[in-house]
């Protein structure tokens, strides 16, 4: 039984990933992936470690990778997605407590990804104004879609992610 457990959450980490770079790319295709104005629509997924630990390694992970396929510069690629994995953390740690767990992606991305994009990508604008541009686009991807993410899972919570108890053995009786 244990090895069951760490093969789904190696597969849902694995999904996790794929998908967040799937999302990625299909914001990049509409502009929207990056700069000083970004609505990633993947980061919507940053609430499913509300559901499971393994969403933290996946989100981490489909970070780098689709800072990688998009193009992103050295400093983008590290310090992107470790706000990513910074903020699955926190909304890991926030699970118990659904009306919070929100916060952590925005918070972390609101302040490390302005850094990159003033000393990265030295775009005009200045690191107050990326606090809140950047910061507007988490609160749209991880509020407002990752909020409907959460209502949309939490009744099919346990057929997708599993139970964090073992499940029960059924009784059977002898004819």
């Amino acid at each position: 039984m244990k090895h069951f457990k760490k093969t789904q959450q190696l597969v849902q980490g694995g999904l996790i990933a794929a998908l967040y770079v799937v999302l990625t790319m299909v914001a990049a295709g509409f502009d929207l992936a990056s700069g000083a104005i970004q609505v990633r629509i993947s980061e919507a997924l940053c609430v499913l470690p509300f559901f499971t630990p393994a969403a933290v390694p996946g989100l981490f992970v489909g970070c780098l990778v689709a800072n990688l396929v998009t193009g992103a510069a050295l400093p983008d690629i590290i310090f992107g997605s470790l706000a990513t994995l910074l903020g699955a953390l926190g909304t890991r740690a926030l699970c118990r407590h659904k009306f919070l767990c929100t916060l952590p992606p925005v918070i972390s991305n609101a302040v490390i990804v302005p850094l990159i994009l003033t000393y990265a990508y030295h775009i005009p604008g200045g690191i107050p104004f990326f606090m809140l541009t950047v910061g507007a686009g988490e609160v749209l991807s991880v509020c407002v879609f990752g909020e409907i993410l959460l209502r949309v899972l939490c009744p099919i919570r346990g057929r997708l992610f599993g139970s964090e108890e073992a499940p029960k053995k059924e009784k059977t009786t002898a004819a």
